[in-house]
């Protein structure tokens, strides 16, 4: 059973009383009739052909309070498309399958790469970034809510618990995050949050001096997670990451633009799990170890902008503090694990906090290298305001593709 402690920076919304996902959802159909919701799904084609996609889509059909549901879907030829079609139109909700390497959809691609506001990478953060501009378009849902398409222990109370702080009307919350402990079989997961992000912002804490950002950061049980939900109107001024920084670089535009007070954590699973990434410790333009990358560099970026000077010097000891704070949590972890009948690899968790404080250096030195490199997808405002009728064309763009 979760605990109830509160520290301080966002509330913290806990699984107490394990309340039935029915309740919930008839409490979401009745506010859903003036306040309608929406779900993003950002998927890969290759992820139709796995049984965690299976499961979600089966999910999904029984939930009755979504008004729209919009698929985003990667790396699928025509007949690859004709077959995504075919495979979500069980879902009894509204929905539409953004066919993004579509002729359409590619050419609408092409005049915003004129304009310099097109997404410069193939990714999560490019799918996510349509998606939701195709939400905004659609003008017709008050909140959206996102997840991947890779979650085997997926079942609808996750998305009920997640979509319940920002639909409420007694709520103040206008984004919730979800979070959840990671469990991989008989092992201890979450490496990248445990052995990278925790430790980090504690070396930064340590050699920057106490922060707001980085306490902000630090109030999240998972930050990575991949499911968080919002009401629509955050959606269209907020700055995305086009890389594997983008769930970091989505807390750090909502911190950006609105108060604590509005921003919360859900307790959405009591075990997830999901497609897991490579270490990839020799290629440092793949799996966890782009990750740590990436994330690394959005901190250090955010950092920055709140008046941070960074120099080669200070990552040096960022690095070596980082290391020290890693190491000594891995016993932490290790008695965890032991206690809950779990198995953790301790020579496998040094060497990927070896791994991660190599690439912490490879961050900075990238940041310094090149500091006026943006891999933050411009807003939809600034979208609307350099092609004011761009949503409307996309819109019947992907009306056109799934009619077709």
């Amino acid at each position: 059973m979760s605990d109830f402690f509160q520290n301080g920076n966002v509330s913290t919304l806990h699984n107490l009383t394990r309340r039935s996902v029915e309740d919930l959802e008839a409490e979401l159909a009745n506010f859903a009739a003036s306040r309608p919701i929406g779900l993003v799904l950002p998927s890969l084609y290759s992820e139709l052909e796995g049984p965690a996609l299976e499961n979600i889509v089966n999910e999904l059909a029984k939930v009755p309070y979504l008004s729209r549901i919009t698929i985003g879907l990667d790396r699928a030829d025509k007949d690859q498309f004709a077959h995504a079609k075919e495979y979500f139109s069980r879902l009894p909700q509204n929905h539409d399958v953004l066919w993004h390497d579509g002729p359409r959809l590619t050419a609408l691609d092409e005049e915003l790469a004129e304009l310099g506001l097109a997404p410069p990478e193939l990714g999560k953060g490019r799918n996510v970034w349509y998606c939701f501009g195709y939400m905004l378009a659609a003008r017709d849902v008050f909140a959206i809510g996102l997840h991947d398409c890779d979650i085997l222990t997926y079942d609808r109370a996750m998305l009920a618990r997640l979509l319940y702080p920002v639909v409420n009307p007694v709520f103040p919350y206008v984004f919730s995050k979800g979070y959840y402990p990671r469990i991989d079989g008989d092992k201890l997961g979450g490496r990248v949050t445990r052995l990278l992000i925790t430790p980090l912002l504690a070396a930064l804490r340590k050699v920057c001096g106490d922060n707001s950002y980085l306490r902000f950061l630090d109030s999240f049980r998972y930050p990575l997670a991949g499911e968080f939900a919002m009401r629509s109107h955050v959606v269209a001024d907020i700055r995305i990451p086009s890389d594997w920084g983008l769930e970091i670089g989505v807390l750090s535009e909502v911190r950006r633009n609105y108060s604590n007070r509005v921003i919360t954590q859900v307790d959405i699973a009591d075990n997830y799990d999901h497609k897991h990434q490579e270490v990839s410790a020799e290629d440092a333009t793949r799996g966890l170890s782009r990750m740590s990358v990436d994330i690394s560099k959005a901190i250090f970026r955010k950092l920055a902008t709140d008046g941070e000077i960074f120099s080669s010097e200070k990552f040096r000891t960022v690095k070596a503090t980082y290391f020290r704070e890693a190491l000594d949590r891995i016993d932490s972890y290790y008695n965890d694990a032991l206690m809950n009948g779990l198995t953790l690899d301790r020579h496998a968790e040094e060497a990927a906090v070896e791994l991660f404080a190599k690439n912490i250096m490879l961050a900075g030195e990238t940041y310094l290298t090149n500091p006026m490199e943006t891999p933050f997808l411009p807003s939809w405002n600034r979208v609307n305001a350099a092609a004011p009728d761009f949503l409307a064309r996309y819109a019947e763009a992907v009306r056109l593709d799934n009619e077709a």
